[in-house]
């Protein structure tokens, strides 16, 4: 089961890096929760499919050195990664976009489902992506 669960997770990044969208969701059960970084609880597949949407309006992401972790189960995984953006255009409530590229420490907590993504939760050091976005 933890060498299933660390593919999943690998497959779910390898999917957001190419922007492959159908496979990306395909990773996710219909009522994935979603805990969004220093915001709130987001749950069912269509409303992650809108804040991908709204996400990919204003940055360019890739994810990189991606470190998982996986429980003995396989009910729980961790990945601690690098995210490389573009921020592209301004984001309601945020500093203005011109284009400020930014490197960003991250991670995310995940609970697996009949072997799917049934909650993710990212986090990232929003005032050091704000410092970096010239704030």
């Amino acid at each position: 089961m933890p060498a299933a669960t660390f593919d999943l997770i690998r497959r779910y990044y390898n999917a957001f890096n190419a922007g492959d969208w159908n496979t990306f969701f395909g990773l996710l059960t219909d009522d994935v929760a979603h805990d969004i970084n220093q915001g709130g609880r987001e749950t069912s597949i269509t409303a992650f499919r809108a804040f991908i949407d709204r996400m990919n309006a204003s940055y360019r992401e890739q994810i990189v050195d991606i470190v998982i972790s996986v429980s003995e189960d396989g009910r729980r995984a961790a990945a601690e990664y690098v995210v490389l953006g573009t921020y592209l255009k301004t984001d309601e409530g945020l500093p203005e976009a011109t284009g400020q590229t930014y490197r960003l420490p991250g991670g995310a907590f995940f609970d697996i489902r009949d072997g799917k993504v049934a909650r993710v939760s990212n986090y990232y050091n929003l005032q050091d992506w704000l410092r970096q976005v010239g704030a």
